[in-house]
Formats: structure tokens, sequence, C-alpha cells
């Protein structure tokens, strides 16, 4: 903490030059490489260009104008490497763990019963976004609680991602 406050004091740097250290190495690194696939004119701004480009290489074609402009004022200027980070750095920090999980869950339990269908969820997981493996899978779900139905009780998987497994503690 005196570190930080004496860097301010000599420089008189704004606090957000400090968003580097709520963050690991590898995730900054992680964030400049998100940060380059948007930044599609490496100027070091994202722009509504860059924004749209980004879009259109995703398959979205019909971004409409005011969603772009929307994300784009969350920065609150031009949105440079430092804002990027800042702007996640607020969203990462500002939500609570459990309910973020929570929410990821909400797309596979339309009806809310706090349970999802361990097969349905395996195949999933293999075949959308990043694919997992099926060892990827078996490793994720060796913590999951499931049921004899084969429905994996997530809100219970929540609590032991967020809190530990009360099995290991004692």
């Amino acid at each position: 903490i005196k570190k930080a406050s004496n860097k301010r004091q000599r420089g008189g740097q704004k606090s957000s030059s400090n968003v580097f250290s709520m963050f690991e190495q590898s995730q900054i690194q992680e964030f400049k490489e998100a940060f380059g696939c948007i930044d599609q004119d490496r100027d070091g701004v994202i722009k509504k260009q860059d924004l749209k480009e980004t879009y259109a290489q995703l398959g979205k074609l019909n971004v409409k104008e005011e969603e772009l402009d929307e994300m784009l004022n969350e920065g609150k200027g031009p949105i440079n490497f430092t804002v990027f980070l800042t702007l996640f750095g607020e969203k990462l920090n500002g939500t609570d763990p459990e309910d973020t999980i929570l929410a990821a869950f909400k797309p596979f339990d339309p009806n809310g019963t706090g349970f999802v269908n361990k097969d349905e969820f395996r195949r999933l997981l293999m075949n959308q976004a990043d694919k997992f493996t099926a060892e990827e899978v078996d490793q994720a779900f060796a913590l999951a609680p499931i049921d004899p139905t084969g429905n994996i009780d997530y809100k219970s998987l929540c609590y032991i991602i967020t809190h530990g497994d009360e099995k290991e503690e004692s």
C-alpha cells in the first residue's frame, strides 16, 4: 500500500494505473491478446469500426449502432489497453463469483430447477465453443454433485467452486 501511495504522490498518476495489480501477469497477457484481436487496425485504440469488424468475423453482421455506441461509452473516452483492462476489472470485481457461475447455468436450466442433465451438458461442453475433451469433462464432473437420475446439482457445484468442498476440509 505504501509503495502505491508513494507512486501517486510522485507521479500524480490516476488510480487506474493500479488496474494492472488486480490481475496475474498471465491474465494481463490474455487480455492483451483479446485487445489485439478486437483492435483490428492495430492503432492501440478500440473504435466502432474495430468492433464492427470483430463482430463480422464472429458471424454477427447486423449489430445495432446503439449497441456499439453503448459499448464504447463504457470507456468514457478512447478505449486503449489500460481502459480496456479497467473495464474488465470493474466487471469482474463488481460481480459475486457465485452469481456469475449460477447465471452461466441458467440457459441450460430454463425452468430454474437447479439441475442440468449430465449427459446433455457433456454433449454441449464437447460440441460448443471451446469444445472440451472427454478427459476435461470428466475432470469437471469429478467435483460435481450428480444425483442417481444423472442430473448435476449446479447450485451445490457453484458452492463447491466458490467455497471449497467440505469433504476436502474434514
